[in-house]
């Protein structure tokens, strides 16, 4: 082998090892969860692509699910057995292709929001992506039947480092506030940080803090005393925990577990339940199953 070859099999060899700890080595954890079990169905005709899933904390067993693009800037409550529970008008949003939502502190930290992520991107030629956050709404029991409009979002601009991604991963940290999103087409799907406070005046450009251990991540959350992270992929997900006392991002650079989920068409959607219990997941395909996935032992016990 020539000299020159040499020299830039060492380049190779460095750069490889550099983006090393950015990705995590998979390992068992002590955090582990039973098999998906069916507990309701989407049963209204108004959701047929359900892209995002995100557990209310307003109100008691409510989940805001959107659709994917090509629909109406609406979000949809409905409780776990599938049944419509009110139907949301995003006031000055627009849905260019809804991918995700998170829900978690904003600019009130006191008070729950919801983050909608417009950042599906199949072409990776969008300049930017937009986050609109809304304060999450109350479901009024007499209302159900009618469009009820929220108020007014705000619009957060963001844009890459590197160049236009397509993504379907959105992440709030409710400790801090900080906004993620997680790249689809990579072999590794980039991790990117918008950190608080996100300026809704001109575009934020975000920073890539990690690398997952594989691609094609489709959907993901973090519980809600921001200790899990969960990422899906098509058929599982994988949990990290973050290191105390550290940003949210350096949970990615640790050990994971592998979590098989159960056959879905089209599975994108994933969100922890609000009671740190476990998490559900949905197909994005219409009139499908909802999965809830308790833990084998309390995330509470597991925390412990």
């Amino acid at each position: 082998m020539s000299l020159k070859n040499l020299k830039i099999l060492f380049c190779f060899t460095i750069a490889f090892f550099e983006i090393l700890p950015f990705s995590a080595a998979a390992g068992a954890q002590d955090i582990k969860f039973n098999s998906g079990i069916n507990v309701g169905t989407i049963q209204t005709d108004l959701i047929q692509e359900a892209s995002g899933i995100i557990a209310s904390r307003k109100n008691e067993s409510v989940l805001w699910v959107h659709n994917d693009s090509g629909n109406s800037a609406k979000l949809y409550a409905i409780n776990p057995a599938g049944e419509l529970l009110g139907v949301f008008i995003i006031k000055d949003a627009r849905c260019r292709d809804w991918e995700d939502i998170a829900i978690g502190p904003g600019p009130d930290k006191n008070s729950d929001y919801l983050y909608i992520g417009d950042i599906g991107d199949n072409a990776g030629e969008y300049p930017s992506i937009t986050v609109y956050c809304i304060p999450e709404p109350i479901i009024d029991s007499n209302s159900y039947d009618i469009e009820i409009e929220t108020e007014p979002a705000a619009a957060i601009e963001l844009v890459y480092p590197d160049k236009p991604q397509d993504a379907e991963t959105l992440l709030v940290d409710p400790l801090n506030r900080d906004i993620y999103i997680i790249s689809k087409r990579d072999l590794f799907s980039r991790v990117y940080c918008a950190p608080y406070p996100q300026s809704t005046d001109k575009p934020a450009k975000m920073v890539l803090m990690a690398m997952l251990p594989w691609g094609l991540a489709v959907g993901g959350d973090v519980s809600p005393d921001g200790r899990l992270v969960i990422v899906r992929g098509l058929t599982s997900a994988s949990i990290w925990r973050r290191p105390e006392g550290e940003p949210l991002w350096r949970a990615f650079i640790q050990e994971y577990s592998t979590i098989e989920l159960m056959p879905e068409p089209q599975g994108e959607a994933i969100c922890f339940d609000t009671n740190n219990l476990g998490f559900f997941t949905v197909s994005e395909k219409p009139h499908q199953p909802i999965y809830y996935y308790p833990s084998l032992d309390s995330l509470k016990d597991s925390l412990k």
